[in-house]
């Protein structure tokens, strides 16, 4: 960012009632608990119980943290803002932030504290190779139907100004990115499933398994594929995506975000639903307020809540 740019930034506000705000995301880097949400919030703390707020140099709603080591983390949220930090999450810098682009980035993951990953709507994805210095936006045309492909080609001979207009929303959006060894794996809207087996070179789509938003993907201990999103989808895959079976989760509430466990996952839902994933089953459990689940921390056998009202907790049963 220019040096201009950064002194018109608005730091976040340091809220007395930060820990109810909505918090969207919430990641455990060895040193902090460490979560991200409304307004440019970011909260840490060493036990769960006392909160504090990071220092944020401005106001925009985070939407994923991520951290390689105790350390190092980024953030990332709307405006294509990109954060940084270099001391477990208490104070913060900004690495990327264009207002007039218009686009929120949904997700962050790193492979190693040089190279990551940015994803977010309308196919946006940026990639660095240095920490984070420098960003690079690419797009991801292997990921275009055929007929749209075509579509932007003759766009592009004729009307060079409007293919980049088209360029800017043609694809879904990218909601969440797994590197898994020298694979990456999106999950997205309308059914969007894709791999990349080249670090993210080439992509290919995989078959359609469902036409809702899915919002996360992971892989879980024994190898099984797992994504889920709107009105309570979830499905399974034990083949690296080629085939997969719908997961009976009993309910409707959509599901925001998967946590690995030992023996299987834990789903965060809306209207207050957690669904257990264990050996096939899953069992519920309904948070008495109702509200948004949208992340789920396991800690000193609690589960540990970002909600639409802040940080929750409970024993662990």
């Amino acid at each position: 960012m220019e040096p201009k740019a950064l002194e018109s930034l608005t730091p976040a506000v340091m809220a007395s009632k930060a820990q109810k705000a909505l918090l969207t995301d919430i990641t455990d880097n060895g040193q902090y608990i460490v979560a991200v949400g409304k307004r440019g919030i970011i909260l840490h703390s060493n036990d769960a119980i006392e909160w504090k707020q990071s220092s944020v140099p401005l106001q925009v709603l985070l939407t994923s943290v991520f951290f390689i080591d105790q350390n190092i983390g980024w953030a990332v949220g709307h405006d294509a803002t990109i954060l940084h930090t270099l001391d477990g999450g208490v104070k913060w810098s900004v690495q990327n932030y264009q207002p007039e682009l218009d686009k929120p980035f949904l997700d962050i993951q790193f492979k190693d504290k040089l190279n990551g990953f940015a994803i977010g709507a309308y196919g946006l994805f940026y990639r660095t190779s240095d920490g984070g210095i420098n960003w690079k936006n690419e797009f991801l045309s292997s990921l275009l139907f055929s007929e749209d492909a075509d579509y932007l080609a003759e766009l592009k001979a004729e009307d060079p100004e409007g293919y980049v207009i088209e360029t800017q929303s043609i694809l879904p959006h990218f909601n969440q990115i797994l590197i898994s060894k020298n694979k990456l794996i999106m999950a997205g809207e309308q059914g969007f499933l894709a791999m990349s087996e080249d670090g993210g070179k080439h992509w290919n789509r995989l078959d359609e398994i469902y036409t809702g938003s899915f919002f996360d993907i992971k892989i879980l201990k024994n190898g099984t594929w797992i994504t889920a999103g709107l009105r309570g989808n979830a499905f399974t895959s034990t083949d690296s995506g080629k085939n997969w079976k719908k997961v009976q989760t009993h309910s409707q509430a959509t599901i925001n975000q998967i946590l690995v466990t030992d023996d299987g996952a834990v789903l965060s839902s809306n209207n207050g639903i957690l669904l257990t994933y264990k050996a096939g089953s899953v069992t519920k459990l309904e948070l008495s307020d109702g509200k948004a689940i949208l992340a789920t921390l396991i800690k000193d056998q609690k589960l540990i809540f970002a909600s639409e009202v802040g940080i929750k907790s409970q024993e662990l049963k």
